[in-house]
């Protein structure tokens, strides 16, 4: 809260490349998450908290450490991951979300939800969807 009469300070919007259009806010928003490996790092953010880059690592079974970088970078760049340097030596960063991601919850727990109601593992693992 600000001391602006009890009123919440707006929160900044992120720009969008298509503004005006209808379906902009659908396209943009796919834009943000839709990368692999995105919902899953904001998942593990929601669901974990604050983390560190080896936590997350842990966390996102599969990912290399240069995607999870590269990833995480994209995610600061569109204000969804705040990345905090917590100490200079020994070099720690705290990855979290922003007001931006943490308000991606509802999308995130329809898209898991979405999947394990309609999705299921593949008879033959070369068969797999992606």
């Amino acid at each position: 809260m600000s001391d602006t009469g009890g009123h919440e300070d707006p929160i900044e919007k992120i720009p969008v490349w298509c503004a005006g259009e209808d379906w902009c806010p659908v396209t943009t928003t796919a834009t943000l998450i839709g990368k692999k490996w995105h919902p899953v790092i904001i998942h593990r953010l929601l669901e974990h908290g604050p983390s560190g880059f080896n936590e997350l690592k842990e966390d996102v079974d599969g990912i290399s450490s240069k995607v999870l970088s590269d990833s995480l970078e994209d995610l600061e760049e569109k204000q969804i991951v705040n990345r905090e340097i917590i100490s200079e030596r020994p070099f720690r960063v705290q990855y979290s979300l922003t007001h931006h991601g943490d308000s991606l919850s509802p999308i995130i727990y329809a898209m898991r939800d979405w999947g394990l109601e309609h999705l299921s593992e593949p008879e033959d693992q070369t068969d797999s969807i992606v």
